[in-house]
């Protein structure tokens, strides 16, 4: 798993846009939550995703507050840590937190076109 990372809010509107070719997920970490880590190491240890059907972004909220609210802001969602949106067109078509972030259900939300073999 190859992660892009995301800095300054200006970012964010770039993967809106990116998203209408390929669909996006960002990752929303705190580098100081137990859970987020954990959230992050299983999604690492099962990602089984083609870099062709999906981007995955690794925003690390702490370092880039402004950023992590701008997102929660863009795509009309409310902010949590850990926090993963799929964002297709431009639109968040999957908003989940905590222990409910699994690999599974990312593949399972893609769009029919960019379904994981």
């Amino acid at each position: 798993m190859n992660w892009n990372n995301l800095a300054p809010p200006h970012d964010i509107d770039a993967l809106s846009e990116r998203s209408k070719h390929i669909p996006c997920l960002i990752f929303k970490h705190s580098t100081r939550c137990s859970i987020s880590s954990l959230v992050k190491y299983r999604l690492e240890e099962n990602w089984d995703i083609p870099a062709d059907r999906l981007e995955p972004y690794f925003l690390d909220l702490i370092r880039f507050r402004e950023t992590s609210n701008y997102v929660a802001e863009a795509f009309d969602v409310y902010h949590e840590s850990p926090q993963i949106l799929l964002i297709v067109d431009g639109e968040c078509i999957l908003d989940d937190s905590h222990l409910d972030i699994s690999v599974d259900e990312i593949k399972e939300m893609l769009p029919a076109r960019t379904q994981a073999s």
